[in-house]
C-alpha cells in the first residue's frame, strides 16, 4: 500500500531555475518582460486582424486563434514562476499543479492542432488556388478551429483524470519551475505505468519520413535530377545578380528596388530549404527525410512564406 496519497501531501516545492537571490532579480526582469512583450505582441495581431477587413482570410483566422493560445499557454506557467521567483517559500499546492498540468497539455495540443490546420490551409492555397475559397469556408475554419479545442481538451482530461489516482509519498521537492506530468512521476509511490503509457502514447515514436517525390522512374528521376538542378543554379545565379546589380547602382536605390532585393533574397533561401534535399533524394535510393528535418523544413516554409506575403 502506498505509504502517501493525497490527504498527507497538500504542496509541492519547486526548485525553479536558480537559488541564487541575485540571479532570481535578475531572471524576474527578464521573464516579466519577456511574458509582457508577448502579451503586447499577441492582443496586437488579434485586434489587427479583427479590426482590418482585409485580414479576414482563413489563414488570419487561424493566427489570430493562435495568438490566444499563446496568451493562454504563458498565462498558465509564467505568472507562478515570476511570483516564485520573488518569494522564498516556493510552493506550488496540489491542486494548483494539477490544474497547470491540465492546462499545459491542453494549451500544447491545441497548437499541435492549429497548427495542423494552418498546415492544411497553406496546402489548399498552393495546391487548389481555384477552389481554394470553396474549400476553406468561413463555416469549415469554425468547425476546424472548435475541433482543435476539443480534441486538446479531452486529451488533457483523460491525462488529468489518470493523474489524480497518483498517490505522492513524502518527497515534495519538483526539480522545475512548473508543474508537468514527467516532473510528478518521480514523487508517485504509486504505479505510474498507465500514466507513463498514456503520456507515450500522446508522442510518436517516428523518426523519420520517407519521400515519395515525383517519380519512381531512375531514368525520370535522372532528367529531373538535371531540370531542376539547372532551374536551382538559374535562381540562384540570377538572384545573386539582381541583390550585386541593386546595391552597386546607386540609381537603383530606391523603395522599390529595395523591397525587390530583399524579395531576392527570401527567394533564395526558399530554394535553399527544399531544393537541395530534393536533389539528394533524387540521386538516392532511400528517399527519406528525418522527423527533425521535416520539422525545420515546415518551419522555414513558413516563415519564408510569410515574410514573401508581406513584402508583395
Amino acid at each position: 500500500m502506498a505509504t502517501g496519497n493525497h490527504s498527507s501531501i497538500k504542496e509541492f516545492i519547486l526548485l525553479g531555475l536558480s537559488a541564487d537571490t541575485h540571479i532570481q532579480a535578475l531572471l524576474f526582469v527578464l521573464f516579466l518582460m519577456i511574458y509582457l512583450l508577448t502579451l503586447l505582441g499577441n492582443l496586437l495581431i488579434i485586434l489587427v486582424t479583427h479590426t482590418d477587413s482585409t485580414l479576414h482570410t482563413p489563414m488570419y483566422f487561424f493566427l489570430s486563434h493562435l495568438s490566444f493560445q499563446d496568451l493562454f499557454y504563458s498565462s498558465v506557467t509564467v505568472p507562478k514562476m515570476l511570483e516564485n521567483l520573488l518569494s522564498q517559500r516556493k510552493v506550488i499546492s496540489v491542486e494548483g499543479c494539477m490544474a497547470q498540468v491540465f492546462f499545459v497539455f491542453a494549451t500544447t495540443g491545441i497548437e499541435a492542432c492549429l497548427l495542423s490546420v494552418m498546415a492544411y490551409d497553406r496546402y489548399a492555397a498552393i495546391c487548389h488556388p481555384l477552389l481554394y475559397r470553396q474549400v476553406m469556408r468561413k463555416q469549415l475554419c469554425v468547425k476546424l478551429v472548435w475541433g482543435s479545442w476539443v480534441v486538446a481538451f479531452l486529451d488533457a482530461l483523460i491525462n488529468i483524470l489518470l493523474a489524480l489516482d497518483l498517490d505522492f509519498c513524502e518527497v515534495q521537492t519538483i526539480h522545475h519551475y512548473s508543474c508537468e506530468l514527467p516532473s510528478l512521476f518521480p514523487l508517485s509511490c504509486s504505479d505510474i505505468s498507465t500514466n507513463a503509457a498514456m503520456l507515450l502514447s500522446n508522442h510518436s515514436t517516428i523518426t523519420e519520413f520517407i519521400l515519395l517525390g515525383l517519380s519512381a522512374d531512375p531514368k525520370v528521376q535522372i532528367l529531373l535530377f538535371v531540370l531542376f538542378m539547372g532551374i536551382y543554379l538559374l535562381t540562384m545565379m540570377g538572384n545573386l545578380i539582381l541583390l550585386l546589380v541593386i546595391r552597386a547602382d546607386s540609381h537603383l536605390h530606391t523603395p522599390m528596388y529595395f523591397f525587390l532585393s530583399h524579395l531576392s533574397f527570401l527567394d533564395l533561401c526558399f530554394s535553399s530549404v527544399t531544393v537541395p534535399k530534393l536533389l539528394e533524394n533524387l540521386l538516392s535510393k532511400e528517399k527519406i527525410i528525418s522527423k527533425e528535418g521535416c520539422l525545420t523544413q515546415a518551419f522555414f516554409v513558413f516563415d519564408i512564406g510569410g515574410t514573401e506575403v508581406f513584402l508583395l
